[in-house]
């Protein structure tokens, strides 16, 4: 009863069913005899779901093809680092090739991070337990930075207890960790021979610490020259490599970069060219396989035109005083000496300035380049200016002659000379002898300022010499009444002209400007270019760029200054610059300034030689010692000889020289 009750009300549900299926179908179509079950709206959806998938496959193809390339190279950065090393910098020679710069190896035991990653690992669980064992709160950044100054340190003691010494990691180790991890750490940089030595003998071969070379900056000559060769310091900025991949993250080596002198000035001759590695790194950034490596190749070497042996002759001279001497090649312009005191030992300085070295050299004075930097009164020297300003303005001829009774009234003021019981009567040779200063006063009131500035500017003392070192000042001065009124809004007056004419008053020149014109004055020409450059890295040698022009005096009227300038040095205020085999022509200056505000004096020489036959110029001048009296004849003189001492030994035998009237020194015949 009940089964069939079931299936009847089963029967109904499906006829109610039936029913309902075609009350839904429009007019109850039928086709075929078959109910239809499709939805026309289906369609768009269809379409919709193919338009996506093609969209996505073409998407899907383009990032395939299209972008594969850049997401290589977002892969590359990723997995790929570079690292950067220096070449070792180029040599620097004398003229006649004696090593002036070179590289001296220094020795550093480093570890690679790389390979105490185990010890990191053991050291970090041993740490974490450590914390959790005492219900600490866990930092895991903090334990993974113990661990790894902790591993690292050990190493360190082992090198401490061997060498005596009590380095620590301290901040360094993370620094070079976030910033330098492919490179070696260094636990000492700078390790003596001694140290070296135990280290290679004690520490196994299979230690993670390893002794690495690098080179730093060698002055055989220690001090000489200082100022000329100039010092290098540390950057990570060196000169691009050829190595691929330039946009992956770098790590780069220190190198050396020039800071003064030719180091700077030829900077990027001496520096090397960088070499260079690829490395894939594992994805906590330490090193896996490398891929890619460059040498490092040695830079350009650099021929000066620097004497040693002169150098050395000059610094030796100086000892202790204070000043500068400059000595020239008196045809081509080639500084065979440029010497300056207070000067400081380069090997100091390398492989890195300290700052109590830096101190020490700031409070003796030594960072100044005198001969380049420092701006002095030129004292008598200059008169040799004023008697070609006299000449060719015509107030001096080869028969004036002035009385010096020791001193002249300009304006109604004494001007003295500097012998206070005069000379009498002298003409330009004698005054130059004897370096009247009364003579010189008279002729430049007669002829006036103007012909004065006009011929220190032609011979170039209001400006640069364009020598190849950074540094040259470009604060020398030729006063004139226009400067004058300008800066210190005041007239130009006879005095100002008394002084300016012995080199005085508001004139100021270097030495190097000072041996540039005596250098001048030996060929009667009125410029010469000084250069430290004998022989580049092309193996040419440096010819002297300057304009040759004559001073416009005529033979008879030069011959009067020349002869001035040779008496001076055989009898006169320069008789102790020559030597026996070799007489020397030229002019001695003392000059009077205020140092530590108290009244100090400048010693001055300028002078060439041989006198009959001019091959090397000299500038030379000492700064006095407050209350103490120093004089071109006595001080700066004898210095110039000791360089022309040396100059002579080495040269052959010179060629007789015949001298005829009026002629230019220097023909040989």
């Amino acid at each position: 009863m009940a089964l069939r009750y079931w299936l009847k009300s089963r029967k109904r549900r499906r006829d109610w069913k039936r029913q309902q299926q075609q009350a839904r179908r429009p007019n109850g179509n039928q086709m075929d005899g078959k109910t239809s079950s499709h939805n026309p709206r289906l369609n768009l959806v269809y379409v919709l779901i193919g338009l996506s998938l093609t969209f996505l496959a073409a998407a899907l193809g383009a990032n395939q093809l299209i972008m594969a390339p850049e997401y290589r190279e977002a892969e590359e950065r990723q997995n790929y680092r570079r690292i950067l090393m220096p070449g070792p910098r180029g040599n620097i020679y004398d003229r006649e090739g004696r090593l002036l710069v070179g590289n001296r190896p220094i020795f550093k035991a480093v570890v690679s991070l790389n390979e105490l990653r185990p010890e990191f690992r053991v050291e970090y669980f041993r740490l974490l337990n450590e914390a959790r064992e005492k219900n600490q709160r866990i930092n895991r950044t903090l334990i993974n930075t113990t661990a790894r100054a902790a591993v690292v340190q050990r190493y360190l003691n082992q090198l401490n207890l061997l060498l005596g010494r009590n380095e620590t990691v301290s901040d360094r180790l993370e620094r070079h960790f976030r910033q330098s991890l492919l490179l070696p750490f260094p636990l000492i940089n700078d390790l003596t021979a001694v140290e070296f030595a135990r280290v290679i003998e004690h520490i196994p071969v299979e230690s993670p610490i390893q002794v690495i070379t690098e080179s730093a900056r060698y002055y055989p000559y220690g001090e000489a020259a200082a100022h000329v060769l100039g010092f290098v310091s540390s950057t990570t900025e060196i000169p691009a490599t050829e190595v691929s991949e330039a946009d992956l993250l770098t790590f780069t080596f220190e190198g050396k970069i020039g800071r003064s002198g030719l180091e700077r000035s030829f900077d990027e001759v001496l520096q090397g060219q960088s070499g260079g590695e690829i490395w894939s790194v594992d994805p906590g950034g330490f090193q896996a396989e490398r891929i890619e490596h460059r040498p490092p190749i040695k830079g350009g070497d650099l021929y000066t035109t620097l004497d040693i042996d002169l150098q050395l002759a000059a610094e030796k001279a100086m000892g202790d005083k204070t000043g500068a001497i400059v000595a020239l090649d008196i045809q081509t312009g080639e500084v065979l000496t440029l010497a300056s005191r207070p000067a400081y030992d380069l090997n100091d300085l390398s492989p890195f300035l300290s700052h109590a070295i830096d101190q020490q050299i700031r409070e003796e004075g030594g960072w100044l380049n005198r001969a380049t930097q420092g701006l002095y009164p030129p004292g008598s020297t200059f008169k040799l200016v004023t008697a070609y300003a006299g000449l060719r303005e015509g107030v001096i001829t080869a028969d004036t002659e002035i009385n010096c009774p020791g001193f002249h009234i300009v304006g109604g003021r004494r001007f003295h000379c500097h012998r206070r019981i005069g000379h009498g009567w002298e003409n330009l040779a004698g005054a130059i002898r004897d370096s009247c200063n009364v003579f010189f006063y008279d002729r430049a009131l007669a002829m006036g300022v103007g012909p004065l500035a006009a011929e220190a500017i032609r011979f170039g003392l209001d400006q640069p010499t364009g020598i190849e070192i950074p540094g040259e000042t470009r604060s020398m001065l030729v006063p004139d009444p226009a400067w004058k009124k300008e800066r210190l809004y005041t007239s130009w007056f006879g005095g100002d002209t008394a002084n300016f004419s012995i080199g005085q008053g508001y004139l100021l020149v270097t030495p190097l400007q000072m041996a540039t014109f005596v250098a001048s004055v030996a060929r009667n020409e009125t410029r010469t270019r000084p250069t430290l450059l004998l022989r580049g890295p092309d193996g040419l040698v440096a010819q002297p760029d300057f304009t040759r022009e004559s001073t416009g005096l005529a033979p008879e009227d030069y011959a009067i200054i020349i002869d001035g300038m040779r008496q001076s040095g055989q009898t006169g205020t320069g008789r102790l610059a020559g030597t026996a085999e070799m007489m020397a022509a030229g002019k001695t200056g003392t000059a009077q300034i205020r140092k530590e505000g108290r009244p100090t004096t400048l010693a001055w020489y300028v002078g060439f030689a041989p006198a009959d036959n001019p091959r090397i110029a000299i500038a030379v001048l000492i700064e006095g010692v407050p209350d103490t009296s120093y004089g071109g004849g006595a001080t700066a003189a004898p210095m110039a000889r000791a360089v022309f001492e040396a100059y002579t030994r080495k040269q052959p035998q010179s060629p007789t020289v015949v001298q005829q009237p009026g002629e230019s020194p220097g023909r040989t015949r």
